[in-house]
């Protein structure tokens, strides 16, 4: 057996656990789990306590875990809502979010916070789709007008930014059109192995094998769907994209061909407890102990960067919700706003794409990620406080 230490993922591992039973415990404080593990990773992390290290194993295990975020996220996404008249307000309320993103990060750039402005406004145009999902379905408002609006628009923010960053920013030299081009190849191969799937789908022969292993040892569902995340992450590295659009092409397209899950009722819970019970938490402490948090307050300006970030984060993607004020009222544009500027993992992913091409500083990478873990802390609550209004006003 290959001489391998295991000691610093039980290390995470344990950090992972203890989060979400913190998080339960706060007397009167809601803190998303997610928020707590990125603090205590930065806590035993090698820039605060030293007590643990993001070695060769752990940050492999994190890879994944991001990867099976992704898959998730990209599970969530229901492309037979993106059409009718609001798609086209979500098409320009994104392109407002990069354009707001883009015009301040020239003032930013000329201030030598940022490398490059348009890397920023990408930065700041998605939505934490999977945790905004979690936040309605609680609050039993996945069927409200709010709930609808804002997933449609945070969906289709996440793939426009996760398809943007695959193929500005990638740190393979090629061009921005060939790159075109090889997205152009990708959709297309993608699309042939959502074609075929279907096509399989519906013969009843293997329909009826697939049903007969999908509950057994076999798992043969979830066999399936990890093996079609790893294909999509290798056919996306092998063309020269970022592996994460892969990932989450991967759960789009597994999205589209499970509608009617009557017959596997479990299998989303299963692929949830895989990814939640164990490879995201570990992404994100991962992700918190990377994070050198003391260089901030090395200079008072540099503190200052989180909260500037945390407005533009508002401006760029809350502004934009005012377009649909005529389907959900002041109030529901108010919580559909603060839930949309709710964004964290991508901003992790976008950052450390930044940070490996060189357009972004160091100091600005962790602002940033500071920023949107405050954006996960307060904006949720906030948008749930307008949420008697907007359901009297629609009701």
């Amino acid at each position: 057996m290959p001489d391998v230490a295991f000691l610093d993922l039980l290390g995470v591992l344990v950090v992972a656990a203890l989060a979400p039973v913190v998080a339960a415990v706060l007397p009167g404080i809601r803190v998303p789990a997610v928020v707590l593990e990125f603090v205590l990773g930065v806590v035993v992390g090698p820039h605060a306590l030293g007590w643990l290290e993001p070695d060769l194993v752990v940050q492999i295990v994190a890879l994944l875990g991001l990867a099976l975020l992704l898959f998730l996220a990209g599970l969530e996404v229901d492309l037979r809502a993106w059409r009718g008249p609001l798609m086209g307000r979500v098409v320009l309320g994104y392109a407002a979010s990069v354009g707001i993103g883009w015009l301040v990060g020239l003032l930013l750039h000329g201030a030598g916070w940022v490398g490059d402005p348009l890397l920023l406004g990408v930065t700041l145009s998605a939505t934490s789709l999977g945790l905004v999902v979690a936040v309605l379905k609680d609050a039993q408002l996945l069927d409200s007008e709010l709930g609808r609006t804002t997933i449609t628009a945070a969906s289709f923010a996440d793939l426009a930014g996760i398809v943007l960053l695959s193929v500005l920013f990638t740190a393979d030299g090629r061009g921005t059109g060939s790159r075109l081009v090889l997205m152009v190849l990708f959709a297309v191969l993608i699309g042939l192995v959502a074609v075929t799937a279907a096509v399989s789908a519906r013969q009843a022969r293997l329909s009826d094998l697939v049903v007969m292993l999908q509950d057994t040892t076999a798992e043969i569902r979830v066999r399936a769907a990890v093996l079609l995340l790893v294909a999509f992450v290798v056919l996306a590295e092998k063309v020269g994209l970022e592996s994460i659009l892969g990932a989450f092409l991967a759960g789009v397209v597994v999205a589209a061909l499970d509608r009617d899950a009557t017959t596997h009722p479990h299998f989303r819970i299963k692929l949830e407890a895989v990814g939640f019970g164990f490879l995201v938490p570990v992404f994100f402490v991962t992700s918190g102990m990377r994070l050198d948090v003391s260089g901030l307050f090395d200079h008072p300006s540099d503190a200052l960067r989180v909260p500037v970030f945390l407005l533009l984060l508002l401006v760029a993607r809350g502004a934009p919700a005012l377009l649909f004020r005529h389907r959900l009222g002041r109030d529901g544009v108010v919580a559909a706003g603060l839930l949309l500027a709710t964004s964290l993992p991508f901003i992790v992913t976008a950052t450390q794409v930044g940070l490996l091409t060189g357009r972004l500083p160091e100091t600005t990478a962790t602002a940033l990620v500071c920023a949107g873990l405050c954006s996960v802390v307060l904006f949720p609550g906030l948008a749930l406080s307008r949420v008697p209004a907007v359901e009297g006003a629609h009701t």
